[in-house]
């Protein structure tokens, strides 16, 4: 890994101990994010509504882009792994809801069965946006 990776990482659930990976790498301008579940962050536990674990676990995913300084927009792709693809249309409907604007390239990929019984698992890569005037300065030199 290059020695300019900057990784991020947040307190794993309780009783999971020390995890071996981080939440997310950021290397240059790129973040390659870990996956995340729709754990209610006051039990760590998988909620029994499908609709409010998909809430959790976008919010946690936004909570990790926030700390290396990005956000939902700056999402170029997107991975969900779900073991039961008929819940393909109630995630989307919750999933939509996180982006002001274009939404990244994404799969929706049926699984097996996800840790802790979740129905949704999400990972993705992220590019930070340069301003205007940068990429202008850029193109100049």
């Amino acid at each position: 890994m290059p020695s300019a990776a900057k990784r991020v990482h947040f307190s794993p659930p309780s009783g999971f101990g020390p995890l071996p990976f981080s939440n997310g790498v950021l290397v240059g301008e790129t973040f390659y994010m870990s996956g995340h579940l729709g754990l209610n962050p006051a039990t760590n536990k998988i909620p029994a509504n499908v609709e409010q674990e998909i809430r959790f676990m976008l919010d946690s995913f936004r909570g990790t882009l926030s700390r290396a300084a990005l956000a939902m927009e700056d999402l170029v792709l997107v991975q969900v792994f779900c073991p039961d693809v008929s819940l393909f249309e109630q995630f989307n409907s919750v999933y939509r809801t996180y982006f002001s604007q274009d939404f990244p390239a994404r799969a929706f990929i049926g699984s097996g069965l996800l840790l802790l019984g979740a129905h949704f698992e999400i990972q993705g890569i992220a590019v930070k946006r340069t301003s205007a005037k940068g990429r202008a300065r850029k193109r100049k030199t």
